[in-house]
């Protein structure tokens, strides 16, 4: 092992696969860094921010490390890593990975290494798909419950983990194609990296919901022998997430709190706006409980920081960091200036200027500003002249109107293009695409400009996003099937989210004028609700299960589930399952099919960049 060596990207190297490839059962490959080789070189490409050149060739680094005695991490083998902690029978997995197929392949390199060890516990960090996904691929459930296994997650873990797949999920998985630009050709014109780490797999997502739960601020646990303190971060970088300190090992976990880059306060796939204020609280107790008796701070994406003086100025800094962030911005919010504004002007002090990773890799400055506001604010600014302001189509007309008609706007943009001002001429050719979508010449030149954007940026998801809409206007928005959830996500759906995934997707033209009653009966798990369809809206309440209603479904929660897994939609897999005997209707089926009839469903693809 090599303990020793001084880069910290490569510290603890133990042993790797070649490209770290990874194949599901049918041989389909989920997982590989081939195609990232132009990143051995050492000199950016110009088309790449330096700095995020340098990001995207640390984040290359892939295989089985130490990270000190009895913990170890793989990384590069997913968007995430896989941290294994070595107990008295077997191992503690913390957080595996995203999907069954990149955790398996994960543990079974840790296993060449180290032996054959069980797993005797399993860890979720946060409530992030990256960080539970892979559960199967360490454990089978049954064979975790006959042996006592513990899978353990911070308060409100299942609740915020199924929310954020069900509700808006089908709108953060086309934005999430923007944010982390998988669909992108990897090279020097394309994708190079997350910030946090290459990619995404394209694997099994799996769940196995907790067994415990850490519920208070600070609890001491024995896990396996080894003992951990874990603290609890709620409303951090997850609504549900905590960290973890390890006394014996001299070892603190930050989960995502701490990273190799500036995060984000708001993703650009869209989440519920994360506490900057919260965020740095919870580093400065780490800072001060658990840093003086640590000799190595590590976390769920990146590297390790090791040496007591240097992983207490890291977390230091990453406290400043977001600190600065949010009462910069709260600051000049309080003098009235917008989101917009403060973006603009508000630029790091000159202490963390030049620490790199307090840079935006990841998250952006300018970003994070905007998200400070809209979590005190909201997407108001407060100028009335925007309170109501036109949709993208309405406005883009009268915009090319006043500018003279498309020629005059396009002569002008392609001279502003030719003098650099790529956030404009994308602005303007925009407004363009949007009252003429099928205007080629618009198309071609905000393409070249975003695309210019995109080569400029040291965010990997701002690169990201500006190449994959410079494609989306070249090439159009590609077809692909609906979106499926993961069954183990579905089954674990409490069946208030189910009724609400129900009423968010009711079309009200389709419904106004009706109103009825019907009964849901969850027959292995004991719960009636009533869902009523009155005023265009659909509500629901817990019922007992004889109360009176116009028709009564009863279904298993696992029969639910997996309907629901399949590709062909909610109002389409409750119908096939009730013909098909697998779903029992009594009362007046007829109101069940109109209620179906009445459901919408979400195209995956929608369009982002054009009308």
């Amino acid at each position: 092992m090599t303990m020793q060596n001084l880069d910290p990207t490569t510290r603890g190297f133990v042993a790797t696969w070649p490209n770290a490839e990874i194949r599901d059962a049918t041989g389909r490959v989920v997982w590989t860094l081939a195609g990232y080789e132009f990143l051995e070189a050492q000199e950016p490409a110009p088309t790449v921010h330096p700095g995020l050149w340098q990001q995207a060739r640390r984040n290359m680094t892939h295989g089985l490390f130490e990270v000190c005695e009895r913990i170890y991490q793989v990384r590069g083998f997913d968007l995430a890593n896989m941290t294994i902690v070595e107990g008295e029978r077997g191992v503690i997995v913390i957080d595996p990975l995203t999907c069954a197929e990149t955790a398996a392949a994960a543990l079974k390199l840790y296993r060449e290494q180290r032996g054959a060890r069980p797993v005797t516990a399993v860890i979720y960090s946060h409530s992030h798909v990256d960080h539970f996904g892979g559960v199967r691929g360490v454990i089978d459930e049954q064979e975790a419950i006959r042996q006592g296994v513990p899978i353990i997650a911070p308060a409100g873990f299942l609740w915020h983990t199924v929310a954020e797949n069900m509700i808006a999920g089908n709108a953060m998985s086309r934005r999430s194609q923007f944010q982390f630009g998988h669909t992108l050709q990897r090279g020097v014109c394309g994708q190079v990296d997350c910030g946090l780490g290459k990619s995404l797999p394209h694997g099994t997502v799996t769940l196995i919901p907790p067994t415990r739960t850490i519920e208070k601020e600070r609890e001491r646990h024995v896990i396996d022998g080894v003992e951990i303190v874990f603290a609890l971060a709620p409303e951090s970088e997850a609504p549900s997430e905590m960290f973890f300190f390890f006394p014996q090992l001299r070892a603190l976990n930050l989960a995502e709190l701490g990273q190799h880059t500036m995060h984000n306060l708001c993703p650009l796939r869209g989440a519920q706006v994360r506490d900057a204020r919260l965020w740095s609280r919870y580093l400065d107790e780490a800072l001060h409980e658990f840093a003086p008796h640590s000799d190595v701070v590590f976390a769920q994406h990146n590297w390790p920081t090791w040496g007591c003086e240097t992983l207490t100025r890291f977390i230091a800094q990453q406290r400043d960091l977001y600190k600065y962030v949010h009462d910069q911005t709260v600051r000049l919010m309080n003098k009235g200036q917008t989101a917009v504004e403060i973006a603009e002007e508000l630029r790091l002090p000159p202490e963390l200027v030049d620490v790199e990773h307090a840079q935006g890799y990841y998250g952006t400055l300018v970003h994070n500003v905007k998200a400070v506001v809209q979590h005190y604010l909201g997407w108001y600014d407060g100028n009335p002249s925007r309170l109501h302001a036109l949709p993208p189509v309405d406005a883009g007309t009268r915009y090319v109107a006043y500018m003279g008609g498309a020629a005059a706007l396009l002569e002008r943009a392609q001279a502003d293009f030719q003098r650099g001002e790529h956030r404009w001429v994308a602005e303007v050719t925009s407004h363009l695409v949007f009252a003429e979508p099928g205007h080629q010449a618009a198309r071609a030149l905000c393409a070249a400009s975003l695309e210019a954007l995109g080569f400029a940026s040291e965010s990997a998801t701002w690169r990201n996003a500006y190449l994959l809409a410079a494609r989306e206007l070249r090439l159009g928005v590609p077809a692909a099937r609906r979106r499926s959830l993961s069954y183990d996500l579905l089954k674990a759906v409490p069946m208030e989210m189910f009724l609400d995934c129900l009423a968010i997707r009711l079309v009200a033209e389709r419904a106004s004028g009706h109103g009825f009653s019907l009964a849901w009966h969850i027959v292995d798990a004991g719960e009636s609700w009533t869902l009523t369809l009155a005023n265009a809206a659909l509500t629901y309440r817990r019922c007992e299960p004889g109360a009176a209603a116009d028709a009564s479904i009863a279904v298993s929660r696992d029969r639910l589930a997996s309907l629901l897994a399949h590709e062909s939609g909610i109002a389409a897999a409750i119908a096939s399952g009730i013909e098909a005997g697998q779903i029992a209707v009594e009362g007046e089926a007829a109101r069940i099919y109109a209620l179906l009839g009445m459901l919408d469903e979400f195209e995956p693809m929608f369009n982002v960049v054009e009308p």
